[in-house]
């Protein structure tokens, strides 16, 4: 990954096979993009990954061969930020804090959500396909700085 500061990583989940216009426009530009599960098709990945370099992980909706390829967990280093990737927090493995991860990426509950814990930051981008209840339709864009510095924004696909 080039040393180019500020990197802008897309982060984003449970497209559950819907690939919105309004997704790839967020994606677009992005030096990386992770997925945290739910894809539901190959498609969506070769899509993404002809954007930019991808890391994603298996969803509970994630099935067949293509699905079985993708891990349940994945590190990824960019710019010297270590991220871990799953699609349930409950299925997180390790101590993320001890393993020098600085951000956690998960997806499932469809719900956009940043918090810190133990000095590592717990990011969920929410859903970008499929409306559920009245959640909203959400991707996040993280920013990693030349010092490392971190900045997550959430941001609503579809109003």
């Amino acid at each position: 990954m080039s040393a180019n500061y500020p990197l802008r990583v897309a982060l984003v989940s449970d497209t559950h096979n819907l690939l919105r216009p309004e997704l790839l426009a967020f994606v677009e530009g992005a030096h990386a993009i992770v997925h945290a599960g739910d894809i539901c098709e190959q498609r969506v990945l070769d899509t993404l990954a002809a954007i930019a370099p991808l890391t994603a992980v298996r969803g509970n909706n994630d099935h067949g061969a293509w699905a079985e390829a993708l891990p349940v967990q994945a590190v990824v280093a960019l710019g010297g930020v270590r991220l871990a990737v799953i699609h349930e927090l409950p299925d997180l493995r390790g101590d993320p804090a001890a393993a020098g991860i600085a951000v956690v990426v998960s997806g499932h509950s469809h719900k956009p959500a940043l918090e810190t814990r133990e000095g590592v930051l717990y990011v969920n981008p929410g859903s970008a396909g499929p409306r559920r209840f009245k959640l909203p339709i959400s991707a996040a864009m993280l920013t990693i700085g030349k010092d490392n510095a971190l900045h997550v924004e959430h941001v609503n696909l579809v109003e």
